[in-house]
């Protein structure tokens, strides 16, 4: 009998989101909503030295934000919470003294100096890797190589200690990954990780076993970082008797450099100028502020676009989107299983193609909303209009506003370089009797009747409209290249187009 698909993405309250959580969030929500399954969000918090104030609501924030809300979580519970692993503490230590009781754990005294000396030890007889294992344990103080009666005394001395998994010495553990197939570990490579700490808290292995376990997940797709951590899962599963229920695993692969060396970082994208979060994050600690997509003028839709290519691909040329195409379209086979390069350019591409696909309606109220915060007011109509003319040369909605302000304000000063090479009395003889044109033109004052009354002037004068044509775009926005300048003329209108060609007959001479 089939179980139903249950996957769940698990953060830990340390900080701003990164990036790569941000794609393991989005492909736990594909495989979700493609089986017909439940997105589960579950806050990893067991290590309260690392907990960051806000961190939590800023992971609730970013999903929805990007569309990608869990089924069950903190903020909408289902049946198998608390979704804190800080609130489940009270169930975990009865699974840790299952593991004694069965032979799988044992408990550890050895105090942190004991520890050091045991690396130190170690690294003095060349040991690579120090580590707490089948070999090193025989030497150090645990339940394994004390007297029972002095272990109980031990225990309810209250003497602190934690419970380690008891790895065996000579064992071959295996799993299927369903990215990278079968990954086979000897046991002689892992050490007993601690499973309990001292402050009756578990660690993230035993709290997430236990906790995927109880929340009934059938498919654990999680970071390439968890895969040397994945054999030590497997034993815990068969411990605990649950190996006939253990989540299938799927490790995707890293996100790398821009130029593919390493794993990509925030220290990455500050060197770069680019976020690696999805939203602004200032870290309540320190006051360090991180850049976010979203502040940066990213579109949800396009970012999750651009993230869902990040390491997976449908297998044909197609490259846009939707979310429910996506949906359709996604599976974990089609993942790869080498590390992604991260290209803020195709970040770019992206959001130039979703942003071009809107309406100019929405356009415009991202320009309205722009224009409001310089004191400037206009119509929805002709927001739409500058919008349309601009959308081709805009990346980020903000674009709109900051490329296209020359048809809301006359510019004061002109390009040099243009200036000095094509303000000449060609231009100015043109633009004279265009002038002239404009104060007496009665009818509808559009496109087609700006370039006509252009084309008179220049006619009138013998002057091929071409040679002079740069030139009259500096005389009217400042600048030398730009969206199409008929356009242009109809959006600012005649009694506008007068002013300013008046004004570059004051001012560009003086600058030439």
């Amino acid at each position: 009998m089939n179980r139903e698909v249950r996957v769940r993405f698990a953060p830990s309250p340390t900080g701003a989101l990164h990036i790569g959580g941000v794609r393991t969030a989005l492909y736990n929500y594909l495989f979700a909503r493609k089986t017909g399954g439940k997105f589960l969000l579950r806050i990893e918090d067991t290590d309260q030295n690392r907990f960051v104030p806000g961190a939590e609501e800023y992971i609730k924030e970013s999903l929805d934000w990007l569309g990608i809300s869990p089924d069950e979580s903190p903020w909408n519970p289902g049946d198998c919470g608390p979704y804190r692993q800080s609130e489940r503490k009270p169930m975990y230590m009865q699974y840790a003294m299952d593991l004694i009781e069965k032979g799988h754990a044992y408990y550890a005294f050895d105090t942190a100096e004991e520890l050091e000396a045991m690396r130190v030890r170690l690294t003095a007889a060349r040991v690579v890797s120090p580590q707490y294992n089948s070999i090193t344990r025989t030497q150090m103080k645990n339940s394994l190589t004390l007297p029972e009666d002095e272990v109980k005394a031990r225990l309810s001395s209250g003497e602190p200690y934690v419970i380690r998994i008891k790895i065996p010495r000579k064992e071959e553990v295996r799993l299927n990954d369903l990215i990278r197939g079968w990954v086979m570990v000897h046991s002689s490579t892992l050490d007993d990780k601690v499973l309990m700490k001292s402050d009756g808290m578990p660690t993230y292995h035993l709290a997430n076993i236990v906790d995927d376990h109880l929340m009934r997940i059938t498919h654990v797709i999680r970071g390439e970082e968890w895969l040397p951590s994945a054999p030590l899962h497997v034993l815990l599963y068969r411990y605990l008797g649950w190996e006939d229920t253990m989540p299938q695993f799927a490790h995707l692969p890293l996100l790398l450099k821009p130029d593919g060396n390493g794993k990509l970082s925030k220290r990455d994208a500050e060197k770069h100028g680019f976020p690696v979060f999805p939203m602004d994050w200032t870290d309540p600690n320190t006051g360090e502020k991180a850049i976010g997509f979203k502040e940066q003028g990213y579109l949800h839709d396009a970012f999750l676009n651009f993230l869902a290519f990040l390491g997976w691909n449908p297998g044909d040329h197609r490259e846009i989107f939707s979310m429910e195409e996506l949906i359709e379209a996604f599976s974990i086979e089609r993942i790869g299983k080498s590390g992604t390069k991260f290209d803020i350019n195709k970040a770019k591409w992206y959001n130039e193609q979703y942003l071009r696909a809107k309406s100019d309606e929405e356009l415009g109220a991202y320009l309205i909303a722009d224009l409001e915060k310089e004191g400037i007011h206009i119509r929805p109509e002709k927001a739409g209009q500058i919008a349309h003319i601009m959308k081709e040369r805009a990346t980020f909605p903000a674009d709109l506003w900051k490329e296209g302000k020359f048809m809301l304000i006359s510019p004061t000063e002109f390009d040099g370089e243009v200036a000095s090479k094509k303000w000449n009395q060609d231009a100015i003889t043109v633009l004279e009797t265009y002038k002239e044109k404009l104060s007496v033109f009665e009818g509808d004052f559009n496109p087609e009747t700006a370039k006509s009354l252009l084309e008179e002037a220049a006619e009138i004068n013998g002057i091929k409209l071409g040679k002079v044509m740069q030139a009259v775009r500096l005389a009217i926005t400042g600048v030398g290249a730009g969206p199409d300048l008929m356009a242009v003329f109809s959006i600012i209108g005649k009694e506008e187009l007068i002013k300013r060609i008046s004004f570059a007959f004051e001012a560009l001479p003086k600058q030439v």
